[in-house]
């Protein structure tokens, strides 16, 4: 619709397509076995993401102080919500030992995201495919294998495939219907959920900024001023979904870890 308005007003508006999510490469490139390797802007932004999760740790912990300073504080009460809100409801106290995971997960995530907003990156490091997957497939390798650990493989295997009090002639329906379901559409679940997300959010934020401007430049300020309001306002609903998005992930892969764990589920 935007489109169509601006090119009734002669005002040229190239709106975001999937093109927005192809970088080119910086400087040279290797071939290897038909992969293309080569440095471009979503190295970049996955360099600051690292760089920045390693540093605000560092930042707050370095020097840690009885009485906690503001940076401190921030950072122990993300932590205080992964373990209590995350970790304590979806695994119980022996899960504690998976605080590391869950915490990594939540931070590297959010960071990833939050950098949708950051003035110079303007996109979301989740909105390129292979990030999510690496973390779902982290949270696959960690509940099955825990799950193999705490129960035995054919243990393990037995209770994926039959639920316990499901009646044995229904068996030969679900265990196929449970063996898709936990071992094969759970990391493409949590994968597809991060990665549309941030697709998304990246896309209807460029949509009405650029269009903002181009309605600012071709027709009065009024109407260009009114969507460049609901461009900021969007800002603060991605920064919410950022931090929300990190949130479930986390919570999921602690459920499925504390499903994993049980002696049934």
């Amino acid at each position: 619709m935007t489109g169509f308005v601006l090119s009734l007003i002669g005002v040229v508006f190239h709106p975001p397509t999937t093109r927005d999510f192809v970088w080119p490469c910086i400087g040279g490139s290797v071939k290897l076995g038909g992969i293309v390797f080569c440095l471009n802007f979503i190295m970049i932004l996955l360099a600051v993401t690292v760089v920045a999760f390693i540093g605000i740790f560092v930042i707050a912990f370095r020097k840690p102080k009885v009485v906690p300073g503001k940076f401190q504080l921030i950072m122990e009460s993300g932590i205080e919500l992964v373990r209590t809100q995350i970790l304590m409801q979806m695994i119980g106290p022996e899960g504690l030992g998976w605080l590391p995971l869950l915490a990594t997960m939540f931070f590297f995530i959010f960071l990833g995201n939050i950098l949708e907003v950051v003035p110079g990156f303007s996109f979301p490091l989740n909105s390129r495919l292979a990030f999510p997957l690496v973390m779902a497939l982290t949270a696959w390798v960690a509940y099955n294998g825990v799950g193999i650990k705490r129960h035995g493989f054919f243990g393990y295997l037995k209770m994926v495939l039959f639920p316990p009090g499901a009646p044995k002639l229904m068996y030969v329906l679900l265990a196929p219907i449970e063996f898709i379901t936990v071992i094969v559409l759970r990391p493409i679940t949590l994968t597809v959920r991060l990665f549309a997300n941030m697709v998304a959010g990246h896309l209807l934020l460029s949509v009405f900024f650029l269009g903002s401007y181009a309605l600012v430049t071709g027709v009065p300020y009024v109407v260009g001023l009114a969507s460049g309001v609901m461009a900021v306002v969007l800002v603060g609903f991605e920064i919410f979904v950022a931090g929300l998005q990190a949130f479930i992930f986390a919570v999921l892969t602690a459920s499925y870890i504390g499903g994993a764990m049980a002696s049934e589920h």
